[in-house]
Parts: structure tokens; sequence; C-alpha cells
């Protein structure tokens, strides 16, 4: 198809706008708060002081950006924080409970937790939640939906009664969502949650290996790696029905293409 200089004017902006999106950098421009209510202020400004000090004597800062990850065995939800050189951990919670067992969320009413790569962006927290404070973490993802997988809402939450969800407790909630409202509301675009059945370590997936979910968590295990080798967050994307991540020839290729179009 012939291009005018203004279709090529538009096209070079859809896909200026398009790698924006896949690398994450466009938020703080749009400057999207999270939602509140009087309720979840209160909560969060007694939390407050006590994390701050916490995060103090860690060398961290409230609004920093933050990484989570869920591991269903031993049943942990880690908090990871970026001062700037990449992500340390600050604090491991507990989970009280979730649903089902190591595997995949499949389909809507299966009383299962998903696993795989997700994130979470202003709008998806929950100040209004039946289940004290909460985040949806974005089920379905590309990889579910092209899995034909059903089902959504699945949150992190208070209380300690799950259907899918992972439920951490009413205090621990009011920590974790404490963190994540203020990254969000500093200029951090979404955090991203990854969700694992166990550490994919090669002694695990051994360990493991007579599972029927055996090759999707093997395709996990690279985003697992990447991080555990980096501490940076991996860019995943979604190729012919599995997990992939972008190699740093690919974020640069990414990033080049991003400057060329300013």
């Amino acid at each position: 198809m012939n291009r005018t200089p203004a279709h090529s004017f538009v096209w070079k902006g859809l896909l200026v706008f398009s790698m924006l999106v896949l690398a994450g950098g466009w938020c703080a421009a749009l400057g999207a708060e999270p939602p509140s209510t009087p309720k979840a202020n209160s909560l969060m400004a007694q939390t407050r002081p006590k994390i701050q000090q916490e995060l103090r004597d860690k060398g961290f800062a409230l609004g920093q950006p933050i990484f989570v990850r869920i591991f269903k065995l031993p049943g942990t939800l880690e908090v990871w924080m970026n001062k700037g050189r990449g992500f340390e951990l600050f604090k491991s919670y507990r989970v009280c409970n979730y649903s089902g067992f190591p595997g995949p969320k499949v389909n809507e009413g299966d009383w299962q937790a998903p696993e795989g790569f997700y994130s979470v962006s202003a709008e998806q927290m929950n100040p209004k939640s039946s289940y004290h404070l909460a985040f949806d973490v974005g089920y379905p993802n590309e990889l579910d939906v092209a899995k034909n997988r059903t089902g959504g809402l699945i949150m992190v939450h208070g209380d300690c009664q799950s259907v899918g969800c992972f439920a951490m407790t009413d205090g621990r909630i009011e920590e974790i969502y404490l963190l994540a409202h203020e990254a969000l509301k500093q200029g951090q675009d979404r955090f991203a949650v990854h969700i694992f059945p166990f550490a994919l370590t090669p002694l695990n997936l051994k360990k493991f290996a007579a599972s029927p979910w055996i090759k999707f968590w093997q395709n996990l295990e690279p985003g697992f790696a990447a991080f555990e080798q980096s501490r940076q967050v991996p860019q995943i994307a979604v190729q012919n029905g599995e997990y992939v991540v972008a190699d740093r020839t690919q974020k640069l290729a990414m990033q080049q293409t991003v400057e060329q179009g300013r």
C-alpha cells in the first residue's frame, strides 16, 4: 500500500506509541493515580509510619518502584524494590491462603489460582474490596486468552479466605497495598506480578518432572531465571502460545526504535 506523508506520520506515531507501551514508559505522561477511599486513606495513614521505618532501616524509600513475586510453595509473596540499580528484596510475606494446587488456572470456577506473568496498573487497585484492600493481578493475560482460559477478578487481598485468589490477612495487605499505591502514585507505570508454583530451579523442576504441568513450568523458567540473574524485571512477550523473554538485543532494538521516533 502506498503511504502519503500523512499516512507515514500516523503509522510512525502509532509504532512509537506501541513501543512505549511495551517498554512500560508512557504512564508517567498520562499520570494515572490509584483510586482511593476515606477508609483506604485511613488504613494507609496508620500503616505508613511502621513501613517507612522498615524501609529506612533497609535503605529503601516509600514510592520506589516495586516488583511482586508469589510462590505457591512454600506460600510466600515477595516485595522487591528498586533503588535505581536493580531490584532488591524488601520483605517476604507469608500467604495466608490460596486456592487449588501448583498449576495454572484454566477455567472459571475451578478454584485454582493462576500462574504466569502479570502486571498491575493504577486502575487495578481496589480500595473498596469486600476483603479489606485488594489489587487485581491481571488474569487472564495474553497467554491465558490464547489458551482459552476463562475466569477473572483474581486478587491479592486481605482476610484469609480464597476462591482463586491470594489471601494475605488484613495486616499484610495493608502494607503491600501501601507500597503498591505509593509506587504507582509516584510514577511507576505498572508493577509486575510473577506467580510461580515454586522456585523454578533445576532441582525443583526435576523433582516435579512427572507433573502434567511440567512443560508449562519449563516455559516459565526463563522468566524466573532472567530476574534471578539480573535483578531486573524481564520483558515478557507471548509468541505461538508460549512466553518469550526479550533478550538484550531485542531491548536495545526497541529502545533505538523509540529514540528514532522522537
